[in-house]
């Protein structure tokens, strides 16, 4: 399911992808927090586990157990601040000079967790997919956090940058867990390619993508542009998204692109 968003960002808070109605089945409330300088925005909840990922701007932000000021000149080339706390914890956030821009996530979690920011430090890039499927499916990662470093929370949060022209989520795959993308372009009138099960989809900047249980969902970048795009998990009761569930689960008949790069054919000059 395709979301697009053409006009900028109101002020305040937009909602993408509520728990309600037809989107109820992701599990997650999704959206964006537009902040101009000086702004001030509060969140409280008695149950729901929530996330603040900073997309750009500067902010102070509070919460029960500490107060930090941050910053990110853009989300192509700075790793992200992302703070995740449990229910009954108020946070603050005061935009900075330059304004600021939050992706935020909330989800019903029972169990104890600890709030926490992550820096950048924490969030480092990572690059993937080099030496393989001939550097047709090269791109960055950055990991926020998963059952590796956070095993307590309902979700797993992440961003990943395209690099222009080549493939990312791929080989295809897919998961029972339901799982949103939503999409920046450098330049801004960019565009890409998924293909949500079998429907095909031209996403542009600020689109947001749902994926369902086991939609299979590759993506390419076009020639010329990047692609960045936040991912955000839910786990499923029984079901943790991660290696002791096996998950992803890639599409047997397209494994083998992982293997020797002889196999893979190429033009004769």
């Amino acid at each position: 399911m395709q979301i697009p968003h053409k006009p900028p960002f109101n002020r305040g808070y937009t909602p993408l992808s509520p728990r309600s109605g037809a989107t109820a089945d992701m599990l997650m409330d999704f959206g964006v927090i537009k902040l101009l300088p000086g702004d001030t925005y509060r969140s409280n909840s008695p149950t729901d586990e929530r996330v603040w990922l900073l997309s750009q701007g500067s902010a102070k932000i509070s919460w029960e157990g500490g107060e930090k000021e941050i910053s990110r000149p853009n989300l192509f080339d700075y790793s992200p601040w992302c703070l995740s706390v449990p229910g009954k914890n108020e946070v603050t956030i005061t935009a900075g000079k330059e304004g600021a821009e939050f992706y935020y996530t909330a989800t019903d979690n029972p169990r104890p967790i600890k709030a926490k920011l992550y820096t950048p430090e924490e969030c480092k890039s990572e690059f993937r997919g080099e030496g393989t499927m001939r550097e047709t499916s090269t791109r960055v990662v950055r990991t926020v956090f998963d059952d590796t470093n956070r095993p307590e929370s309902n979700l797993v949060i992440g961003e990943v940058i395209g690099v222009p022209g080549k493939w990312s989520s791929y080989p295809p795959h897919h998961h029972p867990q339901p799982e949103i993308y939503h999409y920046r372009f450098l330049p801004s009138q960019g565009f890409g390619l998924t293909a949500i099960g079998d429907t095909p989809y031209i996403i542009k900047d600020k689109d947001t993508i749902l994926i369902r249980e086991g939609e299979v969902h590759p993506q390419v970048t076009a020639p010329g542009y990047a692609m960045w795009y936040l991912w955000v998990i839910r786990h499923i009761d029984g079901a943790h998204y991660g290696p002791a569930t096996k998950t992803p689960i890639f599409i047997e008949e397209h494994k083998w692109v992982q293997g020797p790069e002889d196999k893979i054919w190429q033009p004769k000059k």
